[in-house]
């Protein structure tokens, strides 16, 4: 056999296999077809067993609480803004609304077989960069945030696709730390490809100027790999790694960020030592992070009650978002405020042992990566709001205002349902 004939079967080998693996990652597709041929019933693809009620009763009660409360956070800033037609129940009508069409969407989506996501991965990573690359292309600009690329017009609402993107790689990880499940384990390089998904996605968010997505994102990904059996050697050294770069980005942010985000790093390290802050950053870049601190301090064990917010009027800048923890704090004060916080860790818990208890692997990786990005998320809300890290723009979840990242995040609550029912397609 000649070198070109050998060289054609290799090339011939790899094109079948990246093929085969291709359609794998997307195997919507055949799903559709075998919809369509009728080889397949749609019934087939949904589950009646029941599901996990203790974790729909604590996403429930999130829920609830951060409706309530991103209403009382809300109303005033409703209230004087023209945007909101001065009415002060724009925000919470919306919300409501979006979480009424969430909680539907997720009770709709829990019936649906796990192995549908599986099938789904590829499909839902491909439309993630694709809405990532659209919106660095064609921003939708809001006033006030014009260094920013992180949302596209629907027309009724705005969208973030970084809202996707942490889906997609939670989806895409889980599918393929289950089909390399024992290459990843014995093959200290398999971290490679499992880096690489997650990093387009991260490369992307960054691009938009959204540094707190960009870290989520990774935190997620670094975390799924650990659960998947990616070698613990690796964390040792992104452990060192991760360590310097922190220690540069503090004592030189300009180095690695832009203006704005190296600005907000120097105010943060002022505010962490209790160093004298110049008049222009306590108008400026402290402003947000002093009345949040503010608000905390006031609330005091038991808080001011329900609705009797000071900082709120108009000192605390659009309270209805990434520091409405901060309102939370000073009308219901320290206790319930850490009620709120032990909320969070049970949902987290919860979802854990869903995942635990799951029948496939890719199953249980879908539910603790999803569970993860919750408890991650509002533990870096929570840290900002509170300063003990920097002002990075995250929102917490079911409790700041978005209709459509509510919506996605109940989705993906309905998810964690759906491995709750533990039942897998029959093929």
């Amino acid at each position: 056999m000649s070198d070109s004939s050998f060289g054609a079967e290799i090339s011939s080998a790899i094109l079948s296999k990246l093929k085969f693996e291709f359609r794998r990652a997307f195997g919507i597709i055949d799903w559709i077809k075998d919809l369509f041929a009728g080889r397949k019933k749609l019934r087939d693809f949904f589950s009646a067993a029941p599901f996990d009620i203790t974790f729909l009763t604590l996403v429930i009660a999130l829920l609830t609480v951060g409706v309530v409360m991103m209403f009382s956070a809300s109303y005033v800033n409703a209230w004087n803004s023209a945007s909101s037609k001065n009415d002060p129940y724009y925000y919470v009508k919306r919300q409501a609304l979006f979480a009424v069409i969430g909680v539907v969407l997720m009770i709709a989506v829990s019936f649906i077989r796990t192995d549908f996501y599986r099938d789904c991965a590829g499909f839902i990573y491909l439309v993630a960069i694709l809405l990532l690359v659209y919106v660095l292309i064609n921003p939708h600009i809001i006033q006030g945030k014009e260094d920013f690329k992180r949302w596209i017009n629907l027309g009724f609402t705005t969208f973030q696709p970084s809202e996707i993107g942490k889906l997609a790689v939670i989806m895409i990880l889980a599918y393929m730390l289950e089909k390399f499940s024992k290459s990843t384990e014995k093959n200290a390089m398999m971290i490679v490809p499992h880096g690489i998904a997650v990093c387009i996605i991260c490369g992307l968010v960054y691009l938009e100027n959204h540094v707190s997505g960009t870290i989520l994102i990774f935190l997620i990904g670094a975390a799924m790999m650990f659960l998947g059996g990616v070698k613990w050697q690796w964390y040792a050294v992104a452990g060192i790694v991760g360590i310097l770069a922190v220690t540069i980005v503090v004592m030189k942010p300009d180095i690695i960020l832009k203006g704005y985000s190296a600005e907000r790093i120097e105010t943060w390290k002022k505010l962490l030592t209790g160093a004298e802050l110049t008049r222009a950053e306590s108008t400026g870049s402290a402003w947000q992070s002093l009345q949040s601190l503010y608000a905390i301090g006031s609330g005091g064990l038991f808080g001011l009650g329900f609705g009797n917010s000071r900082q709120k009027y108009l000192y605390l800048p659009e309270p209805q978002n990434d520091f409405v923890f901060a309102v939370v704090c000073e009308e219901l004060g320290f206790i319930k405020s850490l009620l709120i916080i032990i909320l969070f860790v049970l949902v987290v818990a919860r979802g854990f042992i869903i995942g635990m208890r799951a029948k496939s692997k890719f199953g249980a990786l879908l539910a603790m990566g999803i569970s993860l990005q919750v408890g991650f998320q509002a533990a870096l809300n929570i840290g900002v709001v509170t300063s003990t890290l920097p002002n990075t723009g995250i929102s917490l979840p079911f409790f700041s205002y978005g209709g459509t990242s509510l919506v996605m995040l109940l989705i993906e609550m309905g998810m964690v349902l759906a491995v709750s029912r533990n039942e897998e397609r029959k093929s």
